[in-house]
């Protein structure tokens, strides 16, 4: 496929999907139930966190993280007792426990009171840095050095070792583009949307090698690294978006 074609067909299925209509079905519902940024950030690094497999499930149970913070989760991280966390340990969503939720919520809170929010610290050492890599490193880092079990250490992949971060990169999608559509929340303003990188999974690789803008075969950082600066090619300020593409492609059935 030549470049303009590629081009026209990822502008027409962003076009299809990045709408308020792809929100309520999408993980990214369970932020949207929120106005007030810290809210947002909490609900949706929880969401984030938990979203592989079936988006139906991962809704569900994102929403059901919700019910058990009393739909108040920054105020939940910021000010639950000691005691209170303790029914969280009935939670369960496939690999991530009840003591992960826990130990998330004390994670959180330590990243909240060092920093201000989440999207403080993200703000902050972007502005140090200008990489997200090494911001991506650095929240990971930062996250786990309040007590935690070593369990919930799997539920953030490390890009020290490699890993195509799909779920962090989706949350700064979230939270750092910000476009007419209203789907993506934009409140990050200090992170340039052109620095972002492709929220990378095995559905996303195959589509992207499929249309030729990816060539590695494994979906690690590397792919992360190839495919968005292909994706650059298209729209240096704001690569991202393409999310949207890649995901209705899939849904379309380009690969069939």
């Amino acid at each position: 496929m030549q470049h303009d074609e590629l081009l026209e067909l990822l502008e027409f299925l962003h076009d299809k999907y990045n709408r308020a209509e792809f929100i309520e079905s999408d993980p990214i519902s369970v932020p949207h139930l929120f106005t007030e940024r810290h809210d947002m950030e909490v609900a949706g690094l929880l969401a984030s966190t938990i979203a592989w497999g079936n988006r139906k499930a991962i809704v569900k149970s994102a929403r059901r993280m919700m019910l058990y913070m009393d739909h108040a989760p920054a105020d939940f991280v910021r000010n639950a007792s000691p005691a209170e966390p303790q029914h969280l340990q009935s939670y369960v969503h496939r690999t991530f426990n009840g003591q992960d939720f826990i130990d998330f919520i004390l994670c959180m809170r330590h990243i909240i009171e060092g920093w201000g929010g989440i999207g403080e610290f993200f703000e902050q050492n972007y502005t140090q840095t200008h990489s997200i890599a090494e911001v991506l490193s650095r929240f990971r880092r930062e996250f786990f050095t309040c007590n935690h079990n070593p369990h919930c250490e799997k539920h953030i992949s490390s890009i020290d070792k490699g890993a195509a971060c799909k779920r962090l990169n989706m949350y700064l999608r979230w939270f750092v583009r910000g476009d007419e559509r209203g789907v993506d929340f934009g409140l990050w303003r200090k992170i340039p949307m052109s620095t972002l990188y492709l929220p990378l999974d095995v559905h996303t690789g195959n589509m992207g090698r499929a249309l030729g803008l990816l060539k590695r075969k494994q979906s690690d950082w590397k792919a992360t690294v190839e495919i968005t600066d292909s994706l650059r090619t298209f729209d240096a300020a704001d690569p991202v978006r393409y999310d949207f593409s890649l995901f209705g492609a899939g849904i379309d059935g380009y690969l069939k």
